[in-house]
């Protein structure tokens, strides 16, 4: 009997090794899975060290042109000056940007007021009342918006938005109104997607409480749900609006391009971006490196907005909410 015993136990022992040694060749690393994983970690880390110092190199460049003339000029002459004149006739140049960063913070603000109401519907709209059908082709189409380039943008608003504007309200229509418009149809694709994403991301919890609670579906849209999805919105509307703000082309198209202070809606007006863009190609000296203080300005402009996001995404992940697809989404818009 003890014989029987001690041979079950040795059967036993030499499966378990067999089973082990199976366990260990499958697991064990060969030499050049080792090296493949070693080659792709240094490729990563090279992608992300050649980013940061592209960042560096492109900040410290304009820091370094552009930060003198503000110095010299003073900073609240620079940016509280009315006047830029940079190639007088006769006199000294003047570099004064208020007027541009007056029509910046207006386009910007302008485009995001209407771009948040027209957006955040239509997102209600597709992620809680429309049929699968009406999202089916509604989707698409936003996302073909997104993938539209900004000349396209500016040359429809120059040859169908500005001659309206100059037929039913003032010439020369070229003007603020123009530029809030166009802008206003380039962020609803950000604001749309990701706001749509987030009001989906909402547990389903929240709506089957309200209902059972006795409220009305568009009482649970707007009591319940919009304040569960607040922080994805407010990523959304802070993406839209760093996207507005750094728009060129198509505002250069339509937007007159004055340096003069914006009086109303319909005056023509120069956004920073516009500023550089149409006036680096023959400026040198002072006139060039004051361009680059624009550049700094603008810089600040969306350094500012990216603390605002960072700071209401992680406010987004402290909801308690889905932020896996909401992420995905704001880094695909980016």
């Amino acid at each position: 009997m003890s014989v029987t015993k001690n041979l079950t136990a040795v059967k036993k022992n030499i499966t378990t090794d067999k089973n082990e040694d199976k366990f260990n060749r499958k697991g064990r690393k060969t030499v050049k899975e080792i090296v493949k994983e070693i080659m792709i970690e240094k490729l990563l880390f090279f992608c992300a060290f050649v980013s940061l110092l592209s960042l560096i190199l492109i900040t410290v460049y304009i820091l370094i042109k552009g930060t003198p003339i503000i110095f010299k000029i003073g900073f609240f002459n620079f940016v509280f000056g009315r006047d830029w004149n940079p190639t007088p006739a006769n006199g000294d140049a003047s570099f004064g940007i208020l007027p541009m960063v007056a029509a910046s913070l207006l386009a910007t603000l302008g485009s995001v007021f209407a771009g948040t109401l027209i957006g955040i519907f239509t997102a209600i709209f597709l992620s809680e009342i429309a049929p699968v059908v009406i999202v089916k082709l509604f989707k698409p189409a936003i996302e073909l918006l997104a993938g539209i380039p900004s000349v396209v943008y500016g040359f429809f608003g120059l040859v169908v938005i500005v001659p309206l504007i100059r037929t039913h309200l003032a010439p020369p229509g070229n003007s603020l109104l123009a530029a809030i418009i166009i802008l206003t149809f380039m962020i609803l694709p950000t604001i749309i997607n990701i706001s749509e994403t987030a009001i989906r991301t909402v547990p389903v919890e929240y709506r089957e409480g309200s209902l059972a609670l006795g409220a009305t579906h568009i009482q649970t849209i707007f009591r319940v749900i919009l304040p569960a999805a607040r922080s994805g919105i407010m990523a959304s509307i802070v993406l839209g609006m760093g996207r507005a703000i750094g728009e060129t082309m198509a505002v250069i198209l339509v937007a007159g391009n004055s340096t003069l202070m914006p009086k109303s809606l319909l005056s023509p007006v120069r956004t920073l971006t516009a500023n550089i863009a149409l006036e680096m190609g023959y400026a040198f000296g002072e006139h060039e490196n004051a361009l680059f203080a624009t550049g700094v300005i603008l810089f600040l402009f969306i350094m500012a907005l990216n603390i605002i996001f960072n700071v209401l995404v992680s406010k987004t992940g402290k909801t308690g909410c889905k932020t896996g697809k909401i992420n995905k989404v704001i880094k695909e818009s980016k």
